[in-house]
């Protein structure tokens, strides 16, 4: 794979080239702050809800697309922006999805009704569709070197994992220190920031010649867009609403008529052939059942804290810094061991551990302390989060074609919405149900659905370590 291109067909056509240094670090330094943006803002909001329905008089039901309306547009269409990356360039994309996310951040941290709040959120994800996927290309163009790309990828896990419970920290100081309208505007001077570096340091990547998939395109958007609606609305009604099953059987039918059209298309916005190696399509499998599990688990332990427990929000993020500490510090471990040891020995480890700590969770109980039964299995489960998504990374990027960079970057970014969207509602589903059939105060309900969801949630994890056990000895060595 090349490291950089030294003329691309825009330059023939007489556009400008980039002209910026070739910096890995720095480079990776701007992915990975774009990275890091995007992941917080699926979760730095949920702690200041109920700040912003006081605020702009969100009714209980409309609240909920405050979250909705990002992860509906950023998933829906994060394979289109996959596809145009290859096709403008890296670097053009990221530029041009940083703009679109940072004045939307602008916009909605200014807005006075619901309505303007809500168009604000879906600009962030269209932005962030856009960009998104630019973040692995660039990984995978700038570092050619395994070991080098082992330890990017292993910082990009990094961050991947320890997003979520970034966005619940910050989200907490902010609402409680500032207002909530600071979870959006902080995004501005970082957007500001990553728009001078990218511009300064990241070189443009080739444009690869052809013509957009329309059909490809419409299909997968509108596809992807159904499905993650239908599991929104299945996490809020349950999996028995018509509405829920009538989007998740369009959903289905739009991407398998997406599968068709991609079959027969000389430029695809997604390469079947990305799933013609077993290890990679393992893989994405994993990485689905691995977010499904996960996103779930940051929802109900901070739905225990802050409910069963009465942690004010800033107190309940706080309480996830050991997780977010053994994330950044195993990951870094696992970087520099993948490419001696191979990803599927990591990738068992991490979900075995995450396997028996979610099990651990379930004997949770109305009065249990955080120092006793969460202190534990939050290490544990951070370690075992941050060596599972470098092999799992590590497993999806390698042996990528240049051309197809940024499709398997999108791609990767659909299973991990997907993954979290889907867990999000089957655990719902769960926890509702045993909370139905609880008795007892309404602390005790609550434990019993959030440690049913846990179950559940191990299932998952289960799951993936089942299907770990499938790939070849040295996968994607």
């Amino acid at each position: 794979m090349a490291e950089r291109l030294q003329t691309t067909p825009a330059e023939k056509a007489g556009a400008p080239p980039s002209h910026a240094p070739h910096r890995p670090r720095l480079v990776l330094l701007v992915v990975l702050l774009c990275q890091t943006m995007f992941i917080l803002d699926t979760s730095v909001v949920n702690i200041a809800l109920p700040a912003v329905q006081r605020d702009l008089g969100f009714s209980p039901a409309g609240l909920s697309w405050v979250l909705n309306a990002y992860l509906l547009a950023f998933g829906g269409l994060l394979l289109l922006g996959g596809r145009a990356g290859d096709m403008l360039g890296q670097r053009r994309a990221l530029i041009i999805g940083v703009v679109v996310f940072t004045a939307a951040s602008l916009a909605g941290g200014l807005a006075t009704s619901p309505g303007l709040l809500l168009a604000a959120r879906a600009g962030q994800g269209v932005g962030a569709a856009l960009a998104a996927p630019t973040v692995l290309a660039l990984i995978t163009t700038s570092f050619p070197a395994p070991a080098e790309r082992a330890r990017a990828l292993g910082a990009y896990a990094a961050v991947s994992g320890s997003g979520a419970a970034l966005g619940l920290i910050a989200g907490g100081v902010l609402t409680d220190w500032l207002s909530w309208r600071w979870v959006l505007f902080i995004n501005v001077p970082i957007g500001a920031v990553l728009l001078a570096l990218a511009m300064a340091f990241v070189t443009e990547t080739e444009r690869r010649a052809g013509r957009l998939d329309y059909a490809g395109s419409l299909t997968s958007t509108a596809g992807m867009s159904v499905l993650v609606f239908g599991l929104i609305r299945a996490a809020e009604e349950g999996f028995r609403d018509g509405v829920a099953l009538a989007a998740l059987g369009a959903g289905a039918v739009l991407l398998a008529l997406f599968l068709v059209v991609e079959a027969r298309s000389a430029h695809p916005i997604i390469p079947l052939r990305l799933f013609a190696d077993r290890s990679r399509a393992i893989g994405y499998l994993g990485l689905l059942f691995q977010m499904a599990a996960g996103n779930g688990m940051f929802f109900f332990l901070t739905l225990f804290l802050q409910e069963a427990r009465d942690y004010r929000p800033l107190a309940a993020g706080l309480a996830f810094l050991p997780l977010t500490a053994l994330i950044l510090a195993s990951s870094n471990l696992a970087a520099r061991l993948v490419p001696r040891t191979g990803p599927k020995p990591l990738i068992a480890a991490g979900a075995a551990v995450m396997t028996a700590c979610l099990f651990w969770l379930t004997r949770l109980t109305p009065d249990s302390g955080y120092a006793v039964a969460l202190l534990g299995p939050l290490v544990l489960i951070g370690a075992a989060m941050g060596v599972l998504l470098v092999g799992i990374t590590t497993v999806l990027m390698t042996g990528v074609r240049a051309e197809d960079a940024g499709a398997a970057s999108g791609l990767l970014n659909v299973m991990q919405q997907l993954g979290g969207a889907l867990g999000l509602a089957i655990l719902i589903t769960a926890f509702g149900a045993a909370g139905r059939g609880a008795h007892g105060s309404s602390d005790e309900v609550l434990t019993e659905g959030v440690t049913t969801s846990f179950a559940v949630a191990a299932i998952l994890t289960g799951g993936a370590l089942l299907l770990s056990l499938l790939l070849p000895k040295r996968a994607a060595e």
